[in-house]
Parts: C-alpha cells; structure tokens; sequence
C-alpha cells in the first residue's frame, strides 16, 4: 500500500480536529465525583438501617477494590483517542482545569464530614478505621489531583496540589514528582520506580524514603540557585507541612482527640493506594544507557499503560502513562493511548490487590517483563536482592 502523502496526511489530521469533540466531556466528571459518593456512603452510614453501617463504613476499599475492577472489565477499553492536531483546543479549554480543581474544595468537605461522623460518642473504633479508609480513597485521589496540578507552571496551581495533599501529609510529592521522578525514571536512581523481584512491601519503604530525600535535595538547590536558606520563608516544602500541619491541628482542635484513629487510617491508606499505583506504573521497566553512560530519553516503553475507560474516568487518564511522561504539561484531557507501550493485564484497580500479595503480582508481571525484552534479561531493571534468584530462573527458562 502507498504512503499517504505528507500534505493529505495533514489535511486528513486538521479534518479529525475540526471534527473532534470529546465524548467523554461530561464523564470526567467521575473524578471530582470521588468525595460525594464518599460523602453519600457517610450519610447512609450516618442515617441508614444499623446493620448496613459497616458496609457504608467500609465502601472505599469496595469501590476501588470491587466496583471499579468489575466496570472496567464490563464497559472495556477507551475507544476514543484525540487526534495530535486537536490537542491545543483541548489544552485551552478552562472546563477541564476547573473541573480537576473543583475536587478540592469537594474533598475538605468529605473530610470534615468523615470526622464529625467519627468524633460522635456512638461510632466505635471499628467504625473509624472503616471510615478511614474511605477517606483514604478520597485523599488517594487527592494525591492524584495533585499530580496533574503539579506538573502546571502556575505557582497557584502548585499551592492547589498542595491543598490536595494536606490530608494526606504527602507534601514532598509536589517537588519530587515533577522534579525528581520524571527525570530518573525507569532507573535504578528513581526511588519511585519500582524494580522486578520487589515486593510493593520492599518498595514502599524506599520510594517513600527515597523521595522525601530527593525532595529536599531538589528543594534545597533551588533555593541556593537563588542564594537563599532551606530554612526559610522561601522554602515551599516548609509552606506544605506547615498547612498540613495546620489542618489536622484543625481538625483535632474542633473534633477532638476521638478523631486521631480516622486521620491516621485515611494518611496511611491514601500513601498505600498512590504508592500501589506507583509500583505498578513503571515495574521492571529500564532506560539503557548511551555510550555516554546518560540515559536514553523516556520513551513509550517505559511505562505500563492501560486504557480501560472507567479507571481512567477516575484517574483523569492517568492510565496513560507512556504519553503523561513524554509530554508531562500536557493536561489529562489530551493523553493519548499508544498500542506499543507495554499493556498490564489489567486495570490499575484490578492491579492493586495483586499489588499487595508479592507471589500473586511476581505471577503476573515477571514474565510480561521478561517477554516485553524478549528474553534479554540484561535489559531489565532488577531488585539486587532478587537479581541471581531471577537470572537463574528465567535463564532455565529460555534454555528450555
């Protein structure tokens, strides 16, 4: 078949654009949704029959774990992929930016509502952890909301992802993410990329560890780039702990020590669920090295991607991850799917209880990396302490 020439080629794209409208428009509206369903479940908590309160109690860990999963695998993949000319109209559309930013304001009340239904005398212990958890998807959430603003150039959008990150603690991830993971990532450098043969338990140590030094690393040059202190009022990692700081002061202050149960269980679920996304997003993955020694450039096949529609409803496509690296300012809407890009078998919800069980997620992945290489296990990036287990294995493998 003849190639399409160079001047049809791009009629043909301005003609998709002028006939581009996004399907989806309306859907996106999932996301900024998270806290009102979370805010639903609480009142069928706080006013529904008593043997259904658990189950309201408990209805984050059902949706991410349950609901999500069974919708991608019923509704499918995204049908629907913009074309590279109509990316600007998206890009300059203020609806998109103020729906993401519209999760916030959303999310404190979810979360001042959560802690008035835990301060009062007839919640149990029990209940407070549940609603903690339910509170930790709103919050895991928030750390994604975050994480599309981070990436914008607007010094308000950044203080914006870090009122997105104040329930959660998660401050440095507002410097680090953009500053740190997207340059060393799919690198044994990156504390956020994790590596074949690492349990999400081995690697939510070191990328929470890892990342919070390489924070205040970066934090700390720039600010000498501008010859000023850490330790000052220029400092935004300061900026960040003190308003978390300030907020869950707050929150005790007016709801009391009865609530310290729920703040704790929603901080600790939210980091898990975010750093589960983390560990599966870029697994094994590995950037060679020029004959230089610097990295090859991040390309689509650093990333595991997935296009089911429902999770990336949820996650203002971040299931799309190849192209979020490529183009990291380019805004959710405009993400784009490509076929190439190593697919996980599913989407990130159905990934994440895998995520937790090592031999499950070992069963999954370890082969989809070793075959996404072809074998060539020099390619992928290890865990050390897994590396001669792993040679040996896939090693007998291929001699067979």
């Amino acid at each position: 078949m003849n190639a399409i020439h160079p001047a049809l080629a791009q009629t043909l794209e301005q003609h998709q654009a002028q006939k581009f409208k996004d399907k989806k428009r309306y859907l996106w509206l999932l996301g900024p949704s998270v806290p009102v369903i979370a805010m639903a479940a609480m009142a069928g908590y706080q006013f529904g029959p008593k043997p259904l309160k658990k189950a309201f109690a408990g209805f984050g860990p059902l949706l991410v774990h349950g609901i999500i999963p069974a919708l991608d695998k019923l509704i499918g993949d995204d049908t629907e992929n913009p074309p590279l000319s109509a990316i600007e109209d998206l890009e300059n559309d203020p609806y998109y930016a103020a729906l993401v930013k519209s999760f916030i304001p959303l999310q404190y009340c979810a979360n001042v509502y959560g802690a008035y239904i835990a301060s009062r005398e007839d919640t149990p212990f029990v209940d407070q952890l549940l609603l903690g958890t339910l509170l930790g998807v709103v919050n895991g959430v928030g750390i994604n909301t975050a994480h599309e603003l981070s990436h914008k150039a607007s010094k308000v959008d950044h203080y914006l992802s870090h009122a997105a990150l104040l329930p959660s603690t998660y401050i440095h991830f507002r410097i680090e993410h953009p500053y740190g993971h997207h340059k060393r990532v799919a690198t044994p450098e990156d504390p956020a990329s994790s590596q074949m043969g690492e349990s999400f338990w081995q690697f939510l140590p070191r990328t929470v560890t890892g990342s919070f030094k390489s924070a205040i690393d970066i934090e700390t040059r720039r600010l000498a780039r501008k010859k000023q202190k850490f330790w000052s009022k220029h400092n935004e990692l300061i900026h960040g702990w003190l308003g978390s700081l300030a907020y869950h002061a707050t929150i005790l202050n007016v709801f009391g020590r009865k609530v310290s149960p729920l703040l704790l269980t929603q901080a600790a679920y939210s980091v898990t669920l975010f750093e589960l996304v983390n560990y599966i997003e870029h697994y094994g993955l590995l950037r060679q090295k020029r004959a230089d020694g610097s990295y090859e450039r991040t390309m689509p096949e650093h990333s595991w991607n997935n296009n089911n529609v429902v999770t990336n409803l949820f996650l203002y496509q971040l299931q799309r991850h190849s192209d979020h690296h490529a183009f990291p300012t380019r805004s959710f809407q405009a993400l784009r799917h490509f076929e190439e890009a190593p697919q996980l078998p599913a989407g990130y919800g159905a990934m994440l209880l895998p995520g937790l069980i090592p031999k499950w997620w070992f069963k999954l992945m370890d082969q989809r990396v070793v075959d996404h290489y072809k074998g060539d296990l020099s390619k992928i990036n290890m865990y050390p302490k897994a590396k001669a287990r792993l040679m040996k294995k896939f090693a007998a493998d291929k001699s067979q």
